[in-house]
């Protein structure tokens, strides 16, 4: 890591959903941009949102629904609304999988049933909960309790705490080894939906625009080298060398769905304001207060993205 180019600290949850990162740092991408990048984990979106705040890093990879939640002061951390949250990059549509155990054949299954999720009222939970209500349950038909991140609620699912959660790759695929069933996907449910982004608070980003604008390039050149089949071997070795828990036949997978051509990473790493749409609709419906929100723009800001393709 050199002493001469700024280094950005990227918060991350754990998955297969952060080969974008891991191809840009193993080839020199971000750095080729003139800046260096680190990524640090979270356990759950609570803690993540609170560090955010407290600028303990300059970019968290999260669900933009995380970003909405924040501003509208409608967080499960208690710091408040968060009105300098922005997305400012798109990556993906969150992978998500509704992921149960074998005796469930339905999703209407779940009744009087117990499900898990991040937190309860931000992230992905308000994606589970449309899935549910689209098959005719409605809230009190089952129940829900917050167990934590993807890495939290896949362990508790195969110890049988709860019935089934959303997970995304590699866990999706992993579930599988462990007798689990995957139900549905959530966008052959929800249509277009904004998954993960790539967020900052406004004051950092409006004082370091330069690094903003190579963070995108170095990550738009990364998912481009990925989408490269010639480069599938050595793709799969750079995910296995970040995530070396995961077995070659779940990495090989994972590529398989990360990078599916119907489904998989963005390859524009542009922002879906269709998608957005979708998880302003959601969080219009079961967020607290049940306010309409209609805006995608109160939480992007397109121009850093615009000057990185520019």
């Amino acid at each position: 890591m050199s002493d001469q180019r700024p280094h950005i600290r990227v918060n991350v949850f754990p998955g297969g959903f952060n080969w974008g990162l891991y191809i840009a740092i193993d080839r020199g991408l971000f750095a080729r941009h003139g800046i260096d990048v680190s990524v640090m984990g979270t356990p759950n979106s609570v803690a993540q949102m609170t560090e955010l705040a407290q600028g303990q890093f300059e970019i968290a990879m999260t669900a933009v629904d995380n970003i909405v939640a924040y501003v509208e002061g409608q967080g499960e951390a208690p710091i408040g609304a968060q009105p300098e949250f922005f997305a400012f990059m798109g990556s993906d549509s969150g992978f998500l999988s509704l992921v149960s155990h074998p005796e469930i054949a339905r999703v209407s299954d779940f009744a009087e049933r117990t499900l898990s999720v991040d937190a309860l009222t931000t992230g992905y939970a308000f994606v589970l909960l449309e899935i549910l209500r689209r098959n005719g349950l409605k809230r009190g038909d089952y129940d829900v309790r917050r167990v934590g991140g993807m890495v939290q609620r896949f362990n508790s699912l195969c110890e049988r705490n709860e019935d089934g959660t959303l997970l995304s790759a590699p866990y999706n695929i992993l579930a599988k080894e462990y007798g689990l069933t995957e139900l549905v996907k959530a966008t052959a449910v929800l249509g277009p939906y904004q998954g993960n982004v790539a967020a900052a608070r406004r004051p950092w980003a409006q004082r370091n625009e330069g690094q903003v604008v190579a963070f995108i390039r170095g990550y738009r050149e990364a998912i481009a080298w990925l989408y490269e089949p010639l480069r599938r071997e050595e793709a799969i070795r750079i995910l296995m060398r970040n995530l070396p828990q995961m077995p070659q036949a779940v990495a090989a997978a994972s590529y398989a769905e990360l990078l599916s051509p119907a489904d998989g990473f963005f390859r524009d790493c542009a922002i879906n304001l269709q998608g957005m749409k979708c998880v302003l609709g959601l969080r219009s419906r079961y967020g607290s207060g049940a306010r309409p929100l209609t805006d995608p723009m109160k939480y992007c800001d397109l121009r850093y993205y615009q000057e990185a393709i520019g």
